[in-house]
């Protein structure tokens, strides 16, 4: 089994991962604004069904033809879930779009939903059938294990959270430019203080953008430098102050320190 996984890594190593056939928009603006549509490929919104519909809970990147990671503390056991993969507009139709049902729910084994701050906040759910890339449709690719993003390295959040504390969640995706919070500035008492871990990733925290209600889960996208994209965090809390508020950056967990939780668990289900 660990062959097949490494043979279908090496494939999408060959045919390449987060180079998107739109390239996105990325300028120099700091308040979020709306993606250029399919830019970011590998987004996918993770939706549930209540009452015969389904409803976008939590963002959620695609890494795998039918491997999708995203946060612990979006899924539910009792809940029914799919994943919508090449949208932009959720609530119209879209060509080259799907909606797959997820299979299989693996949270880390050390997730604890009453103590988030603990970490841990990292789920995969395999698809219940392989999707085709295309262009609409592309895994993000992975950082390098232990890869640690340098202080005020400028990466995009993604994703169909509320624009704003209380405020209205966007029909179309949305990107934000949030710059790395290093982990020495991050935990000082008057930012995050002893509730960020090493495990995880801080961002933004100037008050004007960050993630928010509806973006759990999804990624934190960083250019490498040959110009791929890498998910290098996963979208896992903020303040409950409100969701741009000052020294209290957006918290992702860094997906370089669950390289081996990310391979291990694919290759086992």
């Amino acid at each position: 089994m660990f062959q097949a996984l490494l043979a279908a890594v090496l494939v999408v190593g060959a045919l390449g991962c987060g180079k998107p056939a739109y390239p996105p928009a990325v300028s120099r603006v700091v308040n979020g604004v709306e993606a250029k549509a399919h830019s970011w490929p590998w987004q996918v919104s993770l939706q549930y069904l209540s009452g015969g519909y389904w409803y976008h809970t939590c963002g959620g990147t695609l890494i795998a033809s039918n491997w999708v990671l995203t946060a612990a503390h979006c899924i539910s056991s009792s809940r029914s879930y799919r994943v919508l993969l090449g949208k932009h507009n959720l609530r119209v139709s879209e060509s080259g779009s799907r909606a797959i049902q997820v299979q299989k729910l693996l949270n880390h084994k050390q997730w604890n939903s009453s103590q988030l701050s603990n970490g841990y906040d990292i789920s995969l759910l395999k698809l219940a059938e392989h999707v085709t890339y295309s262009n609409t449709i592309q895994p993000a690719c992975l950082p390098v294990s232990g890869y640690v993003l340098p202080n005020r390295f400028a990466c995009y959040v993604t994703g169909w959270g509320r624009l704003q504390t209380n405020g209205a969640s966007p029909d179309r995706l949305q990107q934000g430019r949030l710059l790395v919070v290093d982990y020495a500035t991050c935990s000082r008492s008057d930012w995050w203080g002893g509730t960020v871990k090493t495990s995880m990733v801080c961002a933004g925290g100037d008050g004007i953008i960050s993630s928010c209600n509806g973006d759990s889960g999804g990624p934190l996208n960083c250019r490498a430098t040959d110009g791929s994209w890498q998910v290098h965090g996963v979208v896992s809390f903020g303040s409950t102050l409100g969701c741009n508020y000052s020294k209290k950056p957006s918290v992702f967990t860094r997906v370089s320190a669950f390289n081996s939780w990310i391979s291990q668990t694919m290759a086992a289900n």
